[in-house]
């Protein structure tokens, strides 16, 4: 099963809480939230109780956003260290919560060389990961593809990723993948998922990690996000793909608008 859902709390439930929203998404007619922690983990670990239990209610996957301000080749080792921290604290928080995935935008390669970025990505990953499993923490740790050319994240380097590391899988973000990569034609869609099972095998087109929106863009990328009907996305033929390939897991809407775009790409998906 694809299950659609929101980036945060859907507009129609505007300033309530996490609880109140996940059990909106629900009443919408979709099967998955995001949480957005990409300011600050804004839930605490007593309030992980009523997330999980709310969501296991209602049948909502949850998924979760890490902060923004995490660079896992950050030339300062503060910076460096506190990076590894927020993605531990996202998954600690995420993973009381029940959700299946963290995923984040992992870093910029700033005056580095790409092989430079990818080595200190890697052994921040792994240590992220030894660290999960020390506290039994079975979450998935979803690196992004980025947006911009100045980020470390191509489709590349993210499954490359995922085939050395244990606990490690992509997220794919369509909007990014077109903003840096060009990719907006059905043959294009349908190479990012042969890429995925071509590196990953089969299991992980069953356990996707989906983040879609309109965009806009400059030379350098992503610029920010638009609604998919004010967007040039191909998005139909994108979710021709999705179920050419038969792939499950979530596809979370970023959009402006994101329930309206949640509902009416599962509408186009269900057709």
């Amino acid at each position: 099963m694809l299950r659609f859902g929101t980036a945060g709390i859907p507009h129609s439930a505007k300033g309530l809480g996490t609880v109140e929203g996940i059990s909106e998404v629900r009443k919408l007619g979709l099967e998955a939230f995001e949480l957005e922690f990409v300011h600050s983990v804004n839930i605490s670990e007593e309030g992980t109780v009523k997330v999980s239990e709310v969501a296991k209610k209602n049948d909502v996957v949850l998924t979760c956003h890490g902060q923004y301000y995490i660079n896992l080749n950050a030339a300062e080792e503060k910076k460096y260290e506190a990076s590894k921290q927020r993605v531990l604290r996202a998954a600690h928080i995420a993973n009381l919560c029940g959700a299946v995935s963290v995923t984040f935008h992992p870093g910029f390669y700033l005056k580095s060389s790409k092989e430079y970025a990818y080595r200190k990505v890697k052994e921040a990953l792994k240590e992220i990961v030894d660290k999960l499993k020390q506290e039994n923490n079975k979450i998935w740790v979803r690196p992004e593809t980025t947006g911009k050319h100045s980020q470390f994240g191509n489709l590349k380097e993210i499954l490359q990723l995922s085939q050395e590391l244990e606990q490690v899988q992509p997220c794919i973000d369509y909007a990014h993948m077109r903003a840096r990569e060009g990719k907006n034609s059905k043959q294009e869609f349908a190479s990012i998922i042969e890429e995925i099972e071509k590196a990953l095998g089969r299991k992980a087109l069953d356990n996707m990690h989906i983040q879609f929106a309109g965009v806009n863009f400059s030379e350098k990328g992503e610029l920010n996000h638009l609604t998919l009907k004010d967007s040039d996305l191909k998005y139909e033929e994108m979710v021709e793909t999705w179920k050419d390939f038969n792939i499950k897991g979530v596809a979370i809407s970023e959009s402006p608008n994101i329930e309206e775009d949640a509902l009416f790409l599962k509408e186009i998906y269900e057709k």
